[in-house]
């Protein structure tokens, strides 16, 4: 029986890595232009090998340096998802739904998402930076309120993302577990998307200048104006937040 040869194997070894390095970028690129579902579910194994033109061995490399990286998350006999994986103890979050009023949570994203804010400034990585525009034009670009609404969540998940601080990302995704959790009782006017001068888009506009620029004043500011505004709507009984 002939022995393996070692140059071949470590070749083959090498073309694996690489494949599976190509399947990352194409992913990355694949996920940046997602558009976030109301479960931001990923399309199947099959489908997305054939989407990004690679193999189901190459996929699953990329897949689980996504999922290190906190780009995405998986649920067995569930799918992919995009984002982070949700906090361990939902219960203790829907809990907290049930007993917190509007104003609590608006008082909580007041103290906590200007911080923020402020902590992405210094800390966003270029694929963060590059993201929250994204999220920022796309929000702009929406036509419909849920497509606004879902990337307005993205929106402010990168920038808690951004903060590259575990303990702040855990802390936003319960706050914001339960911000979507609450009963708003909010209607709209009628229209199908934002209006073209909606509020949020100059200030998510002034959240991103200033977090690109590296100011953590002026970003934890323009937060602090963006989430009073949408306070002040939300509270004064606005059908447009």
């Amino acid at each position: 029986m002939t022995a393996p040869d070692p140059f071949q194997a470590k070749l083959a070894d090498i073309l694996v890595r690489d494949e599976a390095r190509a399947a990352f970028t194409q992913l990355q690129a694949f996920l940046a232009q997602l558009e976030p579902g109301e479960e931001g579910r990923l399309p199947a194994e099959r489908e997305l090998c054939e989407i990004l033109g690679v193999s189901r061995g190459a996929l699953r490399k990329a897949l689980a340096i996504a999922e290190s990286e906190g780009r995405i998350w998986r649920h067995v006999g569930k799918g992919t998802f995009l984002g982070k994986k949700p906090a361990d103890n939902p219960t203790d979050v829907s809990n907290t739904a049930n007993y917190a009023s509007p104003a609590e949570v608006l008082r909580a994203r007041l103290l906590i998402e200007p911080m923020l804010a402020a902590e992405a400034a210094l800390n966003a990585s270029a694929s963060d930076l590059a993201e929250l525009q994204l999220c920022a034009k796309r929000g702009r670009e929406a036509d419909t309120w849920r497509r606004y609404e879902n990337w307005d969540n993205r929106f402010h998940s990168v920038i808690a993302n951004a903060t590259q601080n575990k303990v702040l990302v855990m802390t936003f995704d319960n706050l914001n577990n339960v911000r979507r959790t609450v009963a708003w009782g909010r209607r709209r006017d009628g229209s199908t998307r934002p209006s073209p001068d909606h509020h949020s888009f100059k200030e998510h506009d002034a959240i991103v200048e200033a977090i690109l620029d590296r100011d953590s004043t002026v970003a934890e500011r323009a937060m602090r104006d963006h989430i009073e505004t949408v306070s002040r709507k939300m509270m004064g009984g606005s059908r447009q937040v």
